[in-house]
């Protein structure tokens, strides 16, 4: 798909993977809306790249359906969504204190799994009726999964089961958007320098970048931003989870 000119919607897009695929989008001529439930931090990545900031509870549905209509209104109903807000707590299954609060799981699934699935429903339907291009594309649609997915580490039950959810999503999901033009993918990252990883000490940044076998390092959230582009700019690619990860497969613990 040819990007320029198009509407886009970033989900999360206010910090870390969401700000830099934010950025790439309006650098190839995108009008880009950043979706984020932090409105100041959304405002200042939106003016920076001449985009808007809508807050957004990207689970609750009045919410995403309101996101989505202003979103709509001020550029034009989107040909591509990128879901990029999350939340990564570690917490274990049963800890010193207990089983784990039932509220704390739901959570992680209500932010990750379902927070996904509601955008993905809300702009796909925005989708289905758009005028194909020559191609017969209408649309691509993006979701972030994690290598925790499939390799959980211990802490990471909520996490994984809410990334694994994202990927068996994708599949179904770009099965069903076939007859309409839309592809469906997810991106599963490795450790990628997020501003969560870049407040620890270096001393733990390096430690982790040393877990990957090539390049030894944490992922940057350009490179990212690089495999949403191209995986916009693919029309061939459709229904795929792919690994960014540096060859990395995750220990237990």
């Amino acid at each position: 798909m040819e990007i320029k000119g198009q509407a886009a919607i970033v989900t999360g897009g206010a910090s870390g993977l969401g700000a830099a695929t934010a950025r790439a989008l309006a650098a190839s001529g995108a009008k880009v809306a950043i979706f984020d439930i932090n409105e100041k931090a959304a405002a200042e990545v939106a003016a920076e790249i001449k985009g808007i900031a809508v807050t957004c509870d990207v689970a609750d549905a009045a919410s995403g359906e309101a996101a989505v209509k202003k979103a709509s209104e001020i550029h034009g109903p989107a040909r591509v969504l990128v879901n990029c807000a999350g939340v990564g707590p570690a917490k274990r299954i049963v800890g010193r204190d207990g089983p784990q609060p039932l509220a704390d799981y739901e959570r992680v699934i209500r932010i990750n799994l379902i927070g996904t699935f509601n955008m993905m429903r809300l702009v796909a339907a925005a989708m289905q009726p758009l005028e194909p291009f020559a191609s017969g594309e209408r649309g691509v649609i993006v979701s972030t999964a994690s290598v925790a997915a499939f390799e959980g580490q211990i802490g990471q039950a909520a996490y994984a089961s809410s990334k694994g959810g994202v990927a068996a999503l994708t599949l179904p999901a770009a099965r069903e958007f076939a007859q309409f033009g839309v592809r469906v993918l997810a991106i599963a990252p490795g450790i990628f320098g997020t501003p969560m990883l870049r407040a620890l000490p270096q001393e733990a940044q390096d430690s982790l970048g040393a877990s990957v076998p090539f390049p030894k390092r944490l992922g940057e959230p350009s490179e990212f931003a690089s495999l949403v582009m191209h995986i916009v700019g693919n029309s061939y690619l459709n229904g795929e989870v792919i690994r960014i990860d540096g060859a990395l497969r995750m220990a237990p613990r």
